[in-house]
């Protein structure tokens, strides 16, 4: 008879590089093994524990939790945990192990352990040589809990570990267990778990000897297989162990922080009263009736799921804020709340929009709501710190991110690991792009001079496959906190970032909603930086006191600049697919952005919605409805499904679903591609609009569309949180845009565009722009009267590449006291170094104190802080006669220094060139006649290839008099990749395609010239 077996010692992949299957392929493993249960036992971690928790679930097999540790005396033990004491006594232990040591490792030593540690049981992993000293120490740390793990892997001494173990166990009084010591789910995972070992040890494979484990047997085993090395009782004991761990992650309870409730209050009772508040405040003259009814379901139901203290601790949060004067706005599912707006969290008014509360919260999905608020971006870190100081870093901490491998890193860390030099890693890493496959792959390092059939070279290609998608290490999320009533250590265990004052918490996202925890997404948005900025400008320069509220809604001249896509820079619309939609949609009122913002995403575009709105838009399509329930959910979007809230309304209205169950069937949708699932809820959605009078086309219309918003849907509420920055964003833009321009060179990385094309955009439209010189520029970007009292851009210090914050800021400092009289009275005022006065000497920001960049370079070289007391300050030096740079170095020189140029466009200078090669500026390419063919050039400025697209890759070339948008299918670029992919100028022939004022060039044949550019240094904005 086989006995049963339970697995006590398995790592997964989230044994950063050492485990080679995922927590799901483990557990399904042991399942179809006929495991009694399996125990996920990472190394300091539980990082995939979640993971295994729904996989065990969902294959009926019993999950034990626990890790691995390797103490700072070599003692090696597994830690199982038996209850729910026993689970928050390990995530201690992990907490403590993990905050003791730089991130990504962890240290503990025997005085680490707490006395008495209950609810654990330890497994001892004894070494080649086994110190008995350790089994004792174990035995006394954990009486009666306590076992000597026996592993067995085939060796040539089997037989004489065995028998020494059960002797040395016997003399300890300890009980022996057979455990396995598990890497991998099936053993044909051998070579991926050697090449992640080499890549752990930094070392190539063949070089990595002993090291390596001597076969494949840490695998899930078949337990016939086992019982021919174990004796029974040795496999018996694995079912003693587990028979002894009750705990499962479904026990765990999250305690809300309750500080935030005033005393004699209740948390509902406090919600209720700052909800009637806000009501008072929002709605002056009075609320409207159906405002005051969704406000008091909203309550009922968040008292009936008792997350009242997460509305407190968001509002709190919210208020800190802005009492500090940072700008702030909810977005996501919670603009689907009223009482997020009547708390101040959210601005989406619930009079103006259809929200669905159910999307945020609902009885049957159980799970805590999700409340994202943006804050600025440069002043996020206030708030988390506000955060931390609240709650403690026992109670507060950061949600991980995993990071995972993609093809170039995988590409990367296996060639390395199979003896490739760094020159043919590196070659190899670049041939390859984001979306290429297996196959792909292997006509990539062909072209790049690799021999396919080269059996290491399909070795690389194999594992990289493999490797793909396998977690590499923990990250933290932009800004989802956890925070806790109790310590938030004895939920999950924390540990430290590797930013300063950060500590991370081992699960992310999903796993935190799979658990029902609470998260507070405190995200940094670069826009609402940029937007205070501009008018803290706006107000310093006119000296008003103009806020986002005192910004006209409705203006005419904003929907008139934003229908003829002059959108460069402002929120959301400022994309080149964006940009295309504009002239067609022709937003005329906000709620015309709101659908901008959400139209042109994968969700209405695989579900096939875009172009039967617009042509119903421009009517050329009858609107049509086929009840009047549909009518009231689509009537809005013209009958067309435009927001996620809309098929989930359509399944309650047409097919008899609850709000929940439609949720459950958005959150269905979002998960098929992967696991597959959803025909009952096609039965149901299908069946229930049949009964309900609908036909079958339609149902399986709406049974399209709800596949396609499922993963990529964008929820209405969410749109009009982002339609408001829209709005505002575009009114700066056309009525104070050198205000606009100027808050976006200081908010820079952001958005879709250069400084270069910004500085570009803004002098089309009549914005001044000045040099920097550091006899009038600020650190950041300034304001300064121009011409007829416009205001114009002074570029600040801070754009110079390599010029330290700090030097910029003494040069200001020294200005302010007085003007400087020469380069070394700059030098000696405000302490700049040689290296300092070179970088201003290179940007040209020298000029009226030396002259051009090679007369103010050489006068740098004659600083000398060694010498400078012995020389009387301004002391008149010969001077050599340089020859002043042509105006391509001239050029060139900005673009090295500041990243673009107020002098001529690179390819005004280049225009003769180009002209004698037949090809056409921008300008002309946007005059020419559709279906014309023509050829044109321009600087790459973008290269972008949608998930939705089929393939095909959208390139934007700039030049003199503007841009020109490219369309490549799929198949030109394969043919001409090198070109597409490499050249920083490219020239193309192709087609005109105008529709409109839409305007592209279908391309079909191509040239790099980017020789022509010489030592011009450009970037381009790609596959972001």
């Amino acid at each position: 008879m086989v006995p049963g077996y339970a697995e006590l010692h398995c790592v997964s992949n989230y044994s950063f590089l050492r485990g080679a299957s995922d927590p799901e392929e483990l557990v399904h493993r042991a399942a179809q093994l006929g495991y009694a249960a399996l125990a996920l036992t990472d190394e300091c971690s539980v990082s995939g524990v979640v993971r295994a928790h729904l996989a065990a679930k969902k294959a009926g097999i019993r999950l034990l939790v626990g890790c691995e540790l390797r103490l700072a005396c070599g003692l090696r033990l597994v830690l199982l945990a038996q209850s729910l004491a026993g689970y928050e006594s390990l995530c201690e232990l992990i907490t403590r192990a993990r905050r003791a040591a730089p991130k990504g490792e962890y240290r503990l030593d025997r005085g680490g352990f707490p006395e008495g540690t209950p609810g654990l049981l330890a497994l001892w992993l004894p070494g080649a040589e086994p110190a008995r000293e350790e089994g004792a120490w174990l035995a006394s740390r954990f009486p009666g809990r306590a076992w000597v793990a026996v592993e067995l892997h085939k060796g040539a001494d089997d037989g004489t570990r065995l028998a020494s173990l059960l002797c040395l166990a016997g003399e300890l009084g300890l009980p022996a267990v057979a455990a396995g010591d598990v890497h991998m789910h099936r053993r044909r995972r051998k070579r991926l778990q050697d090449v992640l070992t080499a890549i752990r040890l930094r070392t190539p494979l063949a070089q990595a000897g002993r090291r390596l484990q001597p076969n494949a047997e840490r695998y899930l085993r078949p337990i016939g297989r086992l019982a021919a090395l174990y004796p029974p009782a040795l496999l018996a004991a694995t079912g003693d162990v587990a028979a002894r761990c009750a705990f499962s992650l479904d026990e765990i309870r999250y305690e809300y922080p309750r500080e935030l409730v005033p005393a004699g209050q209740t948390p509902a009772s406090h919600l209720r009263h700052l909800a009637v508040e806000g009501l008072a405040r929002r709605y002056p003259a009075g609320p409207p009736a159906a405002v005051v009814a969704t406000v008091e379901h909203e309550l009922a139901l968040i008292a009936e799921m008792g997350y009242e203290p997460f509305f407190l601790t968001v509002h709190d949060i919210v208020v800190f804020a802005r009492g500090r004067g940072i700008l702030c706005q909810g977005r996501g599912s919670a603009a689907n709340s009223a009482v997020c707006f009547c708390l101040g969290i959210t601005e989406v008014d619930p009079g103006r929009m259809a929200v669905l509360f159910e999307r945020f919260i609902s009885r049957e999905r159980n799970e805590p709501p999700d409340i994202d608020v943006d804050f600025e971006h440069q002043r996020r870190e206030e708030v988390i710190q506000y955060l931390y100081a609240k709650y403690g870093r026992e109670r507060a901490a950061l949600t991980a991110v995993v990071i995972t491998y993609q093809p170039r890193s995988a590409l990367r860390d296996v060639g390395k690991a199979l003896g490739l030099s760094l020159d043919q890693v590196d070659l190899l890493a670049k041939s390859l792009s984001w979306w290429d496959d297996r196959e792909t792959l292997k006509t990539r390092l062909a072209e790049a001079g690799f021999d396919p059939a080269n059996r290491l070279v399909r070795q690389v290609v194999e594992l990289t496959s493999e490797l793909v998608g396998f977690p590499r290490h923990l990250s933290q999320h932009p800004g989802g906190f956890v925070i806790d009533d109790r310590r938030l250590s004895r939920l999950v265990p924390v540990e430290n970032a590797t930013m300063p004052e950060r500590t991370v918490i081992q699960w992310d996202k999903d796993d935190l909603d799979a658990l029902g925890l609470l998260k507070v997404d405190v995200l940094g948005l670069g826009m609402l930086s940029c937007i205070r900025r501009a008018l803290d400008l706006v107000n310093g320069y006119r000296g008003t006191a103009l806020d986002v509220a005192g910004i006209p809604p409705e203006d005419p001249a904003v929907y008139e600049m934003v229908q003829r896509a002059d959108t460069v820079g402002v929120f959301q619309i400022e994309s080149r697919a964006q940009m295309s939609m504009l002239p067609r949609l022709k937003p005329a009122c906000f709620y015309d952005l709101v659908i901008e913002v959400a139209i042109v995403r994968p969700g209405p575009i695989m579900g096939g919605m875009v172009h039967p709105y617009l042509r119903r838009r421009q009517g050329l399509e009858a609107v049509t409805y086929p009840s009047e329930a549909v009518r009231g959910v689509l009537e809005r979007t013209l009958g067309v499904s435009i927001f996620q809230e809309q098929v989930m309304q359509l399944a309650v209205v047409a097919a008899g679903f609850t709000p929940g169950e439609a949720d459950q069937l958005r959150r269905a949708m979002a998960a098929w591609r992967r696991r597959g699932g959803i025909e009952p809820f096609r039965d149901k959605l299908v069946k229930g609009m049949r009964e309900r009078g609908y036909t079958q086309a339609f149902a399986e219309q709406i049974y399209q569309q709800i596949q396609g918003f499922g993963e990529y849907g964008f929820p209405e509420s969410h749109a009009a949180s982002f339609a408001l920055l829209v709005y505002v964003s575009c009114w700066l833009k056309r009525h104070e845009p050198a205000a606009f321009a100027c808050a976006l060179l200081n908010s820079q990385p952001l958005g879709f565009y250069s400084p270069s094309q910004i500085v570009q955009d803004a002098r089309r439209h009549g914005v001044e722009v000045r040099p920097v010189d550091v006899m009038a520029s600020e650190v950041e970007s300034t304001l300064e009267p121009g011409a007829g009292g416009a205001p114009a851009i002074r570029l600040g210090l801070g754009r110079i590449s390599g010029l330290k914050v700090d030097s910029a800021e003494r040069v200001v400092s020294a200005r302010n006291k007085s003007v400087f009289r020469s380069v070394d009275d700059l030098a000696r005022r405000a302490g700049l170094e040689k290296a300092d006065l070179a970088d201003l000497a290179r940007a040209d920001a020298l000029a009226n104190l030396a002259g051009h960049r090679r007369e103010a370079l050489w006068e740098t070289l004659s600083v000398d802080a060694a010498t400078r007391l012995a020389l009387p300050a301004g002391l008149e030096q010969a001077r050599p006669a340089l020859a002043a740079p042509t105006e391509g170095q001239e050029v060139t020189g900005d673009y090295a220094s500041l990243g673009l140029t107020l002098r001529r466009h690179p390819l005004a200078i280049l225009r003769g060139r180009l002209r004698r090669r037949g090809l056409r500026t921008a300008e002309e390419v946007a005059g020419a006649r559709h279906g014309q063919w023509i050829r044109t050039s321009g600087i790459v400025t973008c290269r972008q290839r949608p998930a939705t697209a089929s393939g095909v890759l959208f390139v934007t070339l700039e030049d003199e008099t503007g841009y020109v948008n490219l369309v490549v299918w799929n198949d030109v670029v394969e043919r001409n990749r090198r070109q597409i992919l490499g050249a920083r100028l490219l020239a193309v022939g192709g087609k005109v395609q105008k529709e409109g004022l839409v305007v592209h060039v279908l391309a079909g044949r191509f040239e790099d010239l980017s020789e022509l550019l010489g030592e011009l240094r450009t970037t381009s904005h790609d596959f972001h």
